[in-house]
């Protein structure tokens, strides 16, 4: 039986501090949700949302959106069954089924944030942010949190991470491109300027798919 995550108390973890790095690879990561104080299911991240972990050997800020969450019970042999109640009743009735739950997601990574000087980034307040992989993802057991609104809004001022989103394996990449810009779009406010340079970028890395560009372009029409 999978044992559940080391949990911490609630005045000693940031709100944003959502979850744990639990299987790590150059082009995306593996988290498992920390559960709640209460008696409840860890909140699942929304598809096409942003969180971002740390490489602690370099020190570099790695970006990630989120494209694929389930949640399952902690070990493989036992399936979760129906059991007719509401969430209150199965507090009341049945306790133990929040504690014999996991919340995981995977999110692709887009970019990082690199301590120093370099030459082909873009300066922020405590690093250069670049749009291409990390040399190395998080390691195993890094928090992860969800991305502040003036991180994402100053992360999009480029597009490049529009590419990777759409290589990304195993997940509905259209979708994933769609969400990830309707996002961003409501945090600038409905800056139809930055929509239509997102449209513009789209239409160049897809310019021999039509089917695929109208269908994000579908998605995106707010």
């Amino acid at each position: 039986m999978r044992l559940p995550l080391p949990q911490f108390a609630a005045g000693e973890r940031s709100p944003n501090h959502i979850a744990e790095v639990i299987e790590t690879a150059t082009t995306e990561f593996l988290a498992q949700c920390l559960d709640p104080e209460d008696l409840s299911f860890p909140v699942m991240p929304p598809f096409g949302s942003w969180v971002k972990s740390t490489d602690e050997e370099s020190g570099n800020l790695v970006y990630a959106i989120v494209y694929h969450a389930t949640t399952s019970p902690i070990d493989s042999i036992h399936r979760a069954r129906a059991l007719g109640l509401s969430l209150e009743e199965l507090r009341e009735q049945q306790p133990q089924i929040f504690a014999m739950l996991k919340t995981e997601f995977r999110a692709a990574i887009v970019g990082f944030e690199a301590q120093g000087q370099g030459n082909n980034g873009y300066k922020r307040v405590g690093g250069i942010t670049y749009q291409y992989l990390p040399p190395r993802p998080p390691q195993i057991h890094q928090a992860v949190y969800r991305c502040e609104p003036e991180e994402i809004i100053h992360f999009s001022e480029q597009l490049d991470f529009l590419r990777t989103l759409l290589q990304v394996n195993g997940a509905p990449v259209e979708a994933l491109a769609g969400a990830a810009i309707r996002e961003i779009y409501q945090l600038r406010k409905g800056d139809r300027d930055w929509l239509i340079k997102a449209g513009r970028t789209l239409s160049l890395l897809l310019k021999d798919d039509y089917d695929r560009l109208r269908y994000i372009l579908s998605q995106i029409n707010l």
